[in-house]
């Protein structure tokens, strides 16, 4: 999935994606796509670990990205973000989201977001739904 139109946009302006160092990647899978974030003091719990709240922001973001490339012109939009939290990740990693498309409606996308870490364990698993509002 080309994501690079999305990425220009929220390169544009700021934007919780920004600030919290996401960094969204093109997959050569037409229902897939990706992003990554260091941990660090933007995004870590004052315990020095990825916060589960910029997780499933990750989680939502990436989702986003991957229903707006999917709907040009819409306004893609997540309504419902339920994760699990499975393994703590120190600040100075860097982890992986990727997101795969389980269901594209006309009004809602459903994706499946695992995030790992730099070794590829499992840290969260997160079902993101969009909804996707038609611009006129």
């Amino acid at each position: 999935m080309n994501v690079d139109r999305i990425k220009q946009i929220i390169e544009s302006m700021p934007n919780m994606s920004t600030a919290l160092g996401m960094e969204f990647l093109s997959t050569p899978e037409d229902d897939t796509c990706m992003a990554r974030m260091h941990v660090d003091e933007r995004n870590r719990q004052p315990f020095g670990f990825l916060s589960g709240g910029a997780s499933l922001a990750l989680a939502e973001n990436v989702a986003g990205v991957g229903s707006s490339a999917l709907c040009p012109g819409c306004a893609c939009v997540g309504i419902e973000v339920s994760g699990s939290h499975v393994k703590a990740v120190s600040e100075g990693d860097t982890v992986t989201a990727t997101a795969r498309l389980l269901h594209r409606g006309t009004t809602l996308h459903v994706w499946n977001v695992d995030i790992r870490d730099t070794s590829g364990e499992l840290i969260s698993n997160v079902r993101v739904t969009n909804y996707i509002i038609k611009q006129k």
